[in-house]
Formats: C-alpha cells, sequence, structure tokens
C-alpha cells in the first residue's frame, strides 16, 4: 500500500472492524435468505418488542423508509446513485436531513477494499450533518428543525467499561456509522445520502453558531485531534506542542492547540506549507524535519506532539524535540510498522501514546469548544456528481484541506 496524505485519518475504521472482528466476529450481510425473525434492538442493548418477519427479504425490502446516496459497488471505488431503505424512526431515534458530509481519507480505502474488510454495496460518509425530521418518543435532546450531527458510530454495547465512561469509540462491539453490520444484522449505509436516522446516543447537536459545511469534518478531524491533546494534557496555556504533518488533521491540531492557549509548532518534511501555517494558520513556528539543523535547535522543547503522518516514517527525531517526560501522540496510522526504539524513551522518560477519535461526550464538547472559539476545518464544497473526481483528487493529496459534499442542495434521487 502507497504512503498516504497526511491530510488523512487513516484506518479509523480499520482498527474498529479488526478489533471487532477478532472479539465478536460480526455476521455477514444478508444476500437471499436472512433469518426468519429478528428483533430490532437499540444502543442500549434493549430490545424493541417489535419483530419483524425478514423471511426471504433483503434488508431493503424490509425497512419502510426508502432513501437515496451514492454507494460503490465493487472495489473500482467508482460510486454510483443508489436507492435503499433506512429503518422506521424508533422511540430513542432522530431523523434528519443530511445538508453536508465531509469527505476522509478513510472512505476512499473503504470504498476500493485497501484493508480487505469492505462489505458491497458501499455508501459512505461519517463526518455528517443535517437538520432533524422526526423524534423517537423518549427523545429530549433535540426538536424537529435542530441541526445535528453524526460522526463515525451509530452504536456501541452501552454496557461495557468504555462505554460506562463515555468512551464508546473504544468499545469492542461498537458500530461504525458506514461499511458495519447494525445490531439488527442490517448493513450501514453512511452520509452520502439523503437521510439519516440513528439512535439518540449517538448524535450531537451542533450550535447555531457553528457553520454546518465548514463544520461537518469536526466530527472526525476534529474530534480526532481533541481527543489527545485533553487526555494526554496538552490543552494547556503555556504548553509548546508540535503538529506532525499540516493536513486535514493537522491544520484542526492548529487551531485546537492554539485556542488551548499553546505554543505551537508545525513540524512538515518541506518548507512549502510554512507560509501558510504560520501567516494563516497561526502556528508560532514551523520546522522543516529534514533539516538537521532546525531540528538540532529545538531539541527538547516541547511538551508533546500530535503526530498526524500516515505514511511511514522515523519517530527517533520527533522524540528528540520532546523535553523530558514528554508525549508523542500518534493519530495518523502509516501502513507500515514504525522503528519503536527504546533508549530515547527509557533516558527521557518519554511516552509514545495513540489515540482513536472520541467518545460522544467529548465529541460534543468539542463541538460546542469549536463553535465558542470559532474553530471550523478549512473546506472545499462540492457538488454530489463531482465525488469521484474529489475522490480521485483525494488520492493524490489535491485537497487543502477537506472535501465537504452539499448533499442538500445536489444530491437527486435516482
Amino acid at each position: 500500500m502507497p504512503p498516504h496524505s497526511t491530510c488523512t485519518i487513516v484506518g479509523r475504521y480499520f482498527f474498529c472492524m479488526l478489533i471487532s472482528a477478532v472479539s465478536h466476529p460480526k455476521p455477514p450481510l444478508f444476500t437471499t435468505a436472512p433469518p426468519p425473525e429478528l428483533h430490532f434492538v437499540t444502543a442500549a442493548g434493549r430490545k424493541i418488542s417489535k419483530i419483524i418477519n425478514m423471511a426471504g427479504k433483503l434488508p431493503e425490502q424490509v425497512f419502510p423508509v426508502k432513501a437515496h446516496g451514492w454507494a460503490a459497488h465493487d472495489s473500482s471505488g467508482i460510486l454510483s446513485p443508489f436507492n435503499f431503505s433506512r429503518r422506521e424512526t424508533l422511540e430513542d431515534d432522530i431523523r434528519f436531513k443530511v445538508l453536508y458530509c465531509g469527505i476522509c481519507h478513510t472512505d476512499l480505502h473503504f470504498i476500493k477494499n485497501d484493508w480487505g474488510i469492505s462489505r458491497y454495496p458501499l455508501l459512505p460518509g461519517h463526518e455528517i450533518v443535517g437538520e432533524v425530521t422526526e423524534v423517537g418518543s423518549k427523545v429530549t435532546k433535540v426538536k424537529i428543525g435542530d441541526k445535528v450531527g453524526v460522526g463515525y458510530l451509530v452504536g456501541s454495547c452501552r454496557s461495557c467499561d468504555n462505554c460506562s465512561v463515555n468512551l464508546e469509540n473504544y468499545c469492542p462491539k461498537s458500530v461504525l456509522t458506514a461499511g458495519a453490520v447494525y445490531f439488527d444484522g442490517t448493513p450501514t449505509y453512511g452520509g452520502f445520502s439523503n437521510e439519516m436516522v440513528c439512535n439518540d446516543n449517538f448524535v450531537v447537536r451542533f450550535p447555531d453558531t457553528l457553520p454546518l459545511d465548514a463544520g461537518a469534518p469536526l466530527l472526525c478531524a476534529g474530534v480526532t485531534v481533541y481527543s489527545p491533546m485533553k487526555y494526554y494534557g496538552f490543552a494547556k496555556p503555556g504548553n509548546h506542542v508540535g503538529v506532525n504533518g499540516l493536513g486535514g488533521l493537522g491544520h484542526v491540531a492548529v487551531k485546537f492547540a492554539k485556542a488551548f492557549g499553546a505554543k505551537v509548532t508545525v513540524i512538515s518534511r518541506s518548507s512549502k506549507k510554512k507560509e501558510e501555517a504560520i501567516d494563516y494558520l497561526g502556528a508560532d513556528a514551523f520546522l522543516v524535519s529534514q533539516n538537521p539543523e532546525e531540528m538540532k535547535a529545538a531539541a527538547g522543547t516541547m511538551d508533546g506532539i500530535i503526530d498526524c503522518v500516515s505514511a511511514k516514517h522515523q519517530l527517533v527525531p520527533l522524540l528528540g524535540l520532546l523535553k523530558y517526560h514528554g508525549k508523542l501522540v500518534l493519530v495518523g496510522v502509516p501502513p507500515e510498522p514504525l522503528d519503536l526504539p527504546a533508549a530515547p524513551l527509557i533516558t527521557g522518560r518519554k511516552l509514545i501514546g495513540g489515540s482513536n477519535v472520541g467518545g460522544l461526550k467529548e465529541t460534543q464538547e468539542m463541538i460546542d469548544f469549536a463553535a465558542q472559539h470559532n474553530i471550523t476545518a478549512d473546506v472545499e464544497v462540492i457538488s454530489m456528481d463531482y465525488v469521484n473526481t474529489a475522490m480521485d483528487r483525494l488520492a493524490k493529496g489535491d485537497v487543502r484541506y477537506r472535501f465537504v459534499i452539499d448533499i442538500g442542495n445536489t444530491l437527486r434521487a435516482p
């Protein structure tokens, strides 16, 4: 697998799917003979009394609400119009019209089956925002007309140790928004579609002051960098935080770190993004990792580094930038294993850690923080029929820094 752009959130789905497959193999999608009866189960694990007879029917024939979007049907990754259906609104569900959906590099990997785990037809999208059109009888957090978002999860067991402390993103039974299998045995279809229905535990409220188009990528990219900054103690005024890789993740990492009051240094392989990093994004300094003199001068100056690079790279130079007791946190997923040096960790009591997006409570906290500090992603808004061209450009790293599809105005029914 070739190296990937540092603007990606590579492997977010892959790791969840891999962990899930090992700990609790999921059933295959129905083909022609699904189970005769199916109990709908909520994200909290309780059964809904309604039982649907599915004998001899495909999932698309069972659910009553017709929907449409764009899906890939094989590993060519070509997206095309697709008709399907979504479940009725259950008592703890929120249904909403999709207005915008961001494109993550993970979507590209999934539609092309780069990791060998894709299920077709695959309708991607996990940076989804829209307007509520219906709520279940037990939903109180939002009302019709409110703006909401759904990120990379639509379900979890709600009973494990991680779920009990609002870390659904580490639940071994988490259900991904697209390309997975829901508790009822049907495929999950993502946000490249006209509407979504989701358990209210996995829906976040969007503040009125946060633009929907530029706010959508925060549901994935934003919380991916926000969560480790909070957990590893980077989110403190006066801290010196390094951001390795200025792409989809890195550019929002700079914005959040600055909002936390940190001194921010962007680390990149070349100087071509220096002006953008400092003059536009507000970074305090810029380091070229291939310049030995610059790296030597900055040695031992950083409290922590968020490593957003998704290609194979050396960790030793980054560890050298850390102060004693400093922390290097990986959020990009290179396709090949990285060399893990012991000596710099031992002699400097330094740590290498990782982080996988965030739980729903933290995602809501991040969205509210972004609205308060005017943090948005830098996006290129596109029409639905441009999506295949956008995927080609994304594969080449030709985007600054995130594509967002204008679903509400450009998606047409087949």
